[in-house]
């Protein structure tokens, strides 16, 4: 809320539109002009001082109304004031925040839309689950829960509801669901190295410890004894032999899946740059055209910044040309698919050098716990 009285006069500026809005003793008027223009200034600060900032130009996350705002506080006076009596009462309050029906219709897509990974099934489970219809038209979706005829725009809910960012996130879940494995699959025991008892012993553990630590290594053995066994690798130069191999598949997958990571970054950089000039090109050629080109300058100053910070990276990575979004996608979409691949081999290499690692760490403490046992005994004869 600004409301204060200028204090003297200063240079007009292309937001400003009436006297009042630069001669001393006036009071000053909160136009959407003046805070766009604030807006813009707020963001070149930050850019200037590289700084992480958000567009302050468009909605970015839920839409919350200032009617839907004032119905929460007054619904959030009212629970606290019915938990104080239940708290006075001794009893335990089930609910502490207040949610308005928006705020719970939100959640209900947020939760659907977090574990889909096409249009359809989205549309279908959140019928499914909560009752919520979804609908397109002219390119934009709505949703209307249960008890209400009237549908609800996207536009009121959430900028992460519109239809461009829904399908961006159910392409982000194909991606996901590819590398991630089911919570429901048992994990393998892993091996775990042999514990060294009479180090441990020496250094103040005591008798329980020592038959716990017995049990430990003999089960860790014969765990060691049954992978060595089961991958034929009995001999020491066999097992060399394969963990040498290992490390090579391991460190090769690696570098592939690093390399496909940077080129995806790339394309990723270049497409935000080439939606960005595509969108604001219209707008910079009409700058050409306008009467009053300053003044239509500071109306768009943020977009125009973004444009030119377009053309300034293709001028920087020499792109005469510029390429298709179709085609960036498809090569994106193919590179994920490598990566993918890649990456499962690298994290299998990974599973199996950790395991024959620890499994020659066993073998080698068992034959020095060996070596030692026997020459006690020798020392004693002499």
């Amino acid at each position: 809320m600004i409301g204060s009285l200028r204090v003297r006069t200063v240079e007009r500026q292309p937001f400003m539109d009436k006297p009042c809005d630069w001669e001393a003793g006036k009071k000053h008027r909160c136009t959407s002009a003046m805070l766009r223009h604030l807006r813009v200034a707020v963001m070149e600060m930050c850019e200037q001082a590289d700084l992480n900032q958000i567009n302050l130009l468009e909605a970015q996350g839920d839409h919350v109304s200032e009617r839907e705002y004032w119905a929460q506080r007054r619904g959030q006076r009212r629970l606290d004031h019915a938990n104080a009596k239940l708290a006075a009462e001794g009893q335990q309050p089930i609910q502490t925040v207040y949610q308005t029906e928006l705020d719970k219709l939100r959640k209900q897509i947020y939760a659907v839309l977090n574990k889909t990974t096409t249009f359809e099934e989205f549309s279908a489970l959140l019928m499914q689950e909560h009752g919520i219809a979804v609908k397109e038209s002219r390119g934009r979706l709505s949703y209307c829960p249960p008890g209400r005829t009237k549908f609800i725009t996207a536009k009121k809910l959430s900028k992460k509801l519109e239809k461009e960012q829904v399908l961006t996130a159910l392409s982000q879940n194909i991606q996901l669901a590819a590398i991630i494995q089911p919570s429901s699959e048992k994990k393998p025991d892993k091996i775990r190295k042999l514990v060294d008892i009479q180090a441990n012993v020496a250094a103040g553990k005591g008798i329980g410890y020592e038959r716990w630590a017995k049990k430990f290594n003999l089960k860790r053995w014969s765990q060691t004894l049954i992978l060595l066994q089961e991958k034929g690798l009995t001999s020491e130069d066999a097992l060399h032999q394969r963990i040498a191999e290992l490390q090579t598949q391991h460190d090769d997958a690696l570098a592939v899946v690093k390399d496909l990571d940077a080129r995806m970054v790339s394309l990723k950089e270049l497409r935000g740059h080439l939606v960005v000039y595509r969108q604001y090109k219209p707008l910079a050629q009409n700058l050409q055209t306008v009467r009053n080109p300053a003044k239509f300058k500071e109306q768009h100053r943020a977009e125009l910044a973004v444009y030119e910070a377009a053309c300034a990276y293709f001028k920087a990575n020499g792109l005469r040309t510029l390429p298709d979004l179709k085609k960036l996608d498809v090569e994106y979409q193919t590179l994920s698919s490598e990566k993918n691949g890649f990456y499962t081999r690298y994290k299998k290499a990974q599973i199996e050098l950790r395991e024959l690692r620890t499994a020659q760490q066993n073998v080698e403490a068992f034959f020095r716990k060996e070596e030692r046992s026997h020459a006690v005994p020798q020392q004693e004869v002499k």
